[in-house]
């Protein structure tokens, strides 16, 4: 039976450093870090995932902003905010949740927010620096980011020698995960739904990233023994034997079956969903460190 990758402690050591770092900070620079999060409209999953973030922001000892906008608000409404939040030395992180309503273009307002304050990694800025394998100075996105954490407690953070196949070419997950495993060393292959023998190619892995968005697509047999899998699929699904209307939460990774063959596993809930809030407090902390000056602690 498999190690299971415990996310949710790995997540809060990586708070508490945070948090304790924000301490010191504060104390030898007063500089606060300080974490703007906008949300437009009132989807009750984004709902959920911006009061979470903003409560972990104030746990770390953060600055912690919300914007909450109607539903109808104007691109340039949303535009001039986040200007605003730019110029605004007090804000060192700006999170717009997405998905956004329908009349506005996510992909201009990622683009309006300063590389500098882009705490998700989506700006073209540091999409290109993790491309470029200049992790320094690039802000990665945390999904990605939080997972290679949790490989590197399996694995240690030299991957020479191993071959990682990424399931999953999204430009949150997928590809800026490609990108950190290159630069860990580790032979990578991104694989998706057109990728042929999908099966026989995740079977030559030793380190597996479902992240396609389909629930338990991965099968048991498809992980070869002893490999590190990492699920970063949360899908829910219905569950009668829970009673009429229930459903539950399940990984890309048909769990039972790759937990009798890896070597560890991420579960769902529990493994990556912890790390991602982890990361955006760590990658808040890392962009008030840069402005104050100070070198920000390695995670």
């Amino acid at each position: 039976m498999a190690e299971i990758i415990d996310g949710k402690k790995a997540g809060e050591d990586v708070a508490a450093t945070v948090a304790k770092a924000t301490a010191e900070l504060v104390a030898k620079t007063g500089v606060k870090p300080g974490l703007a999060v906008v949300i437009v409209g009132e989807d009750p999953a984004s709902q959920v995932y911006v009061a979470s973030k903003s409560k972990k922001a104030r746990e770390c000892g953060f600055h912690s902003v919300q914007h909450t906008l109607a539903a109808d608000t104007p691109e340039t409404d949303l535009l001039a905010l986040i200007e605003e939040l730019n110029a605004d030395a007090a804000i060192h992180g700006i999170l717009v949740q997405l998905p956004l309503p329908a009349h506005i273009d996510s992909g201009k307002v990622i683009q309006a927010i300063s590389p500098d304050k882009d705490v998700d990694g989506f700006h073209f800025i540091n999409v290109g620096k993790l491309g470029a394998g200049v992790l320094d100075t690039a802000f990665v996105p945390c999904t990605p980011a939080g997972s290679m954490l949790l490989i590197e407690r399996v694995r240690g953070r030299d991957l020479s020698g191993l071959n990682a196949v990424v399931v999953g070419r999204s430009n949150i997950v997928g590809k800026p995960m490609a990108n950190l495993l290159l630069a860990a060393n580790a032979t990578v292959t991104i694989a998706h739904s057109k990728t042929k023998d999908l099966a026989g190619l995740c079977q030559t892995a030793d380190i597996l990233v479902a992240a396609v968005g389909r629930p338990e697509m991965v099968k048991g047999d498809w992980v070869k023994p002893g490999a590190t899998v990492i699920d970063v699929g949360i899908n829910r699904i219905p569950a009668p034997e829970k009673g009429e209307g229930k459903s539950r939460l399940v990984g890309d990774v048909e769990f039972a079956g790759a937990a009798e063959r890896a070597g560890a596993i991420t579960p769902v809930p529990g493994g990556v969903g912890p790390m991602t809030i982890a990361m955006l407090m760590a990658n808040t902390l890392v962009s008030a460190c840069r402005a104050a000056g100070v070198q920000a602690p390695k995670f």
